[in-house]
């Protein structure tokens, strides 16, 4: 139970002007953080208020009740909005895509952990109910990973009538009552400048098989690839770390400066294998393969082990974020096949995805490439991602972070950070690959473009001398056997 709730103040009194300049009667955003429920303490370090939706309306606002809309008429400001009888109407469902947005270009120990309103008190006292379904729906919009979240969110009330900040704790388990919010500790103070920064390249490569099916579509191809995922975070469970050539082995704070290198330690001939499956039940199989580039950043009264298991949670939302674009974009690409919508856009060449690759009939390899991970500056030496198709350039970034985290200064180019020379990737196997892979690397061999006269004469010279062995183990055996004739007849 997360019990005190200390805040970045620099970023919340920079919020509070914002907010006290302008007009707006009330506002409503996410609470970038992390909950520590080794510590019962909660760290905010940012507000991002949720934008426009595509309408262009506000994702929160005040009513009044009709009566009084009646007798003061339909025009509202801001004294009005203040009055006992007005609450909050929230577009959740916006409010909820945002944080599924937002979380998505979050690293390790960086979280979406709950919601801010801006509204005065009586308002906020008359929109308990709407709150709590609100941080419901942000709560849903990123399901915790690996165990390392928690069932607590936090809602922050900035007050303009009279001038104040609370914090209430939610747990999501509860019924939504007047009394599902629980009052917190809550004070500002230096929190982003304590942080502890790890980072960490993670490698895999699996071989993944496709059972027959009648059709291979991205539904199927989607299945497969989340349960390769599914046997990373298996393998992650288990890993040991090494911090900065350091084995990991108590649980105690990290306390020296700088980026701390994380190597994990996967157990010696792990079994990676989804399930045992026949040939006569696979038609391909798929190599998924890469590196993932993660970061993490821990409270300098966290263990170390929280670091680690930060890493291991953000290696997996990384994977699972770029499948998610991945089958989006195939989506998207099928339903305006289906409608005739080639005409409008003919870059789009729906035969070249993966997911409609006939892996029977297949005779060359397939491939696919996820999105490649991007970081971004942040605050205080903190970092954010995005991940960019191979076609879309660092714009994209920078409009997401405009966008999404409400970042105004816009990003120079240069301090972008690419670390991942190779982007996760899925190649596509047919089924010979799988029956004969020995007379398929063969026939790929051979058929390599560029090939030489004196590979072509090597490919001879080998087929001759097995040609030749083969002949003579035939002799050999038709001598054994009639020798054996002779020595049988010898002894009768």
């Amino acid at each position: 139970m997360v019990k005190a709730v200390v805040g970045e103040e620099a970023q919340l009194k920079s919020t509070e002007d914002r907010l006290s300049s302008s007009s707006i009667p009330a506002q409503v955003g996410l609470v970038i953080g992390k909950l520590s429920s080794s510590l019962d303490r909660g760290f905010v370090f940012s507000l991002i208020p949720t934008p426009p939706n595509d309408e262009g309306r506000p994702a929160c606002s005040l009513v009044e009740p009709v009566k009084d809309d009646r007798r003061k008429g339909a025009k509202q400001s801001k004294s009005q909005g203040s009055s006992d009888s007005s609450s909050v109407v929230i577009d959740k469902d916006w409010v909820a895509e945002h944080a599924r947005q937002v979380s998505k270009m979050l690293v390790g120990g960086i979280r979406v952990i709950g919601i801010y309103v801006w509204a005065s008190e009586s308002a906020f006292k008359n929109s308990t109910v709407e709150l709590c379904q609100t941080i419901k729906g942000v709560a849903g919009a990123a399901p915790p990973l690996l165990g390392t979240d928690t069932e607590e969110r936090l809602l922050i009330h900035i007050s303009y009538s009279p001038r104040r900040w609370t914090c209430r704790n939610y747990v999501m388990a509860s019924n939504i009552t007047s009394s599902s919010l629980k009052p917190c500790d809550f004070k500002m103070g230096k929190v982003l400048s304590s942080l502890q920064k790890f980072r960490c390249t993670y490698n895999f490569n699996l071989r993944l098989p496709v059972n027959c099916e009648k059709t291979f579509d991205a539904r199927k191809l989607g299945d497969v690839l989340r349960s390769g995922i599914s046997v990373i975070a298996k393998e992650l469970r288990s890993a040991r770390a090494i911090v900065d050539g350091n084995l990991v082995t108590d649980d105690e704070p990290c306390t020296s400066e700088g980026f701390h290198d994380v190597e994990l330690l996967l157990p010696f001939m792990n079994d990676t294998c989804l399930e045992a499956s026949s040939l006569e039940n696979v038609v391909g199989i798929l190599l998924f393969s890469g590196s993932v580039c993660s970061f993490a950043f821990l409270s300098s009264k966290e263990s170390i082990l929280q670091a680690i298991a930060d890493i291991k949670a953000d290696i997996i939302t990384s994977l699972q974020s770029r499948l998610d674009i991945i089958l989006d974009e195939a989506d998207a690409d099928l339903s305006q096949s289906d409608n005739s919508c080639k005409e409008s856009s003919p870059d789009i060449q729906t035969e070249n995805l993966i997911s409609q690759v006939d892996l029977q009939s297949l005779r060359k390899p397939s491939g696919l490439s996820f999105p490649r991970r991007v970081f971004a500056p942040w605050l205080a030496g903190t970092l954010i991602c995005d991940y960019l198709q191979p076609s879309e350039t660092l714009e994209v970034l920078k409009d997401h972070c405009a966008e999404l985290m409400s970042m105004e200064v816009l990003i120079d180019s240069s301090n972008i950070l690419e670390p991942e020379g190779e982007a996760p990737a899925v190649v596509a196997k047919g089924f010979w690959d799988v029956a004969a892979p020995l007379h398929s690397d063969s026939k790929s061999l051979s058929e390599k473009p560029g090939a030489d006269a004196k590979s072509e004469g090597s490919s001879q010279k080998s087929n001759k001398q097995s040609s030749f062995n083969a002949v003579a183990a035939i002799l050999v055996l038709l001598l054994s056997v009639l020798l054996g004739f002779l020595f049988l007849s010898a002894r009768s």
